[in-house]
């Protein structure tokens, strides 16, 4: 069985002063009660690719709703009482008509092509 977990670390900073981190898969709570799952991003250079994965565990695949809009990417799930949502600006441009998203024993997994940058302006030549 899946478990969220949220840790709380303290230190100090370089200033002395007491500083609270948190860790763990998921983040508190947005003020609806969702949870903001930690998401890994990959960026695969060689095969120009870019992939966000993040852990939800408790969730069908049927709950879950992926919108890629404008360069966010908003994933969002209820089953059950669990409750999940984050979006994720994206830091590379990417074909948002390639989103795949794959979803096994908990863990969503998508991927995206990185857009190809086309050359700006125009040559123009002299007759």
């Amino acid at each position: 069985m899946w478990s969220i977990l949220l840790r709380l670390s303290d230190d100090r900073g370089p200033d002395g002063k007491p500083r609270v981190k948190e860790c763990g898969n998921a983040r508190r709570a947005n003020l609806d009660g969702a949870r903001e799952p930690h998401v890994d991003e990959t960026l695969d250079e060689k095969e120009k690719i870019l992939q966000l994965v993040t852990e939800m565990p408790g969730i069908k695949k049927s709950d879950i709703q992926v919108d890629v809009t404008d360069g966010i990417v908003s994933i969002s799930a209820e089953h059950e009482g669990r409750k999940y949502s984050v979006k994720i600006p994206l830091k590379y441009k990417v074909d948002e008509n390639s989103a795949k998203a794959k979803y096994t024993n908990g863990i969503l997994a998508l991927t995206f092509a990185l857009a190809e940058e086309k050359p700006k302006g125009k040559i123009v030549s002299v007759e």
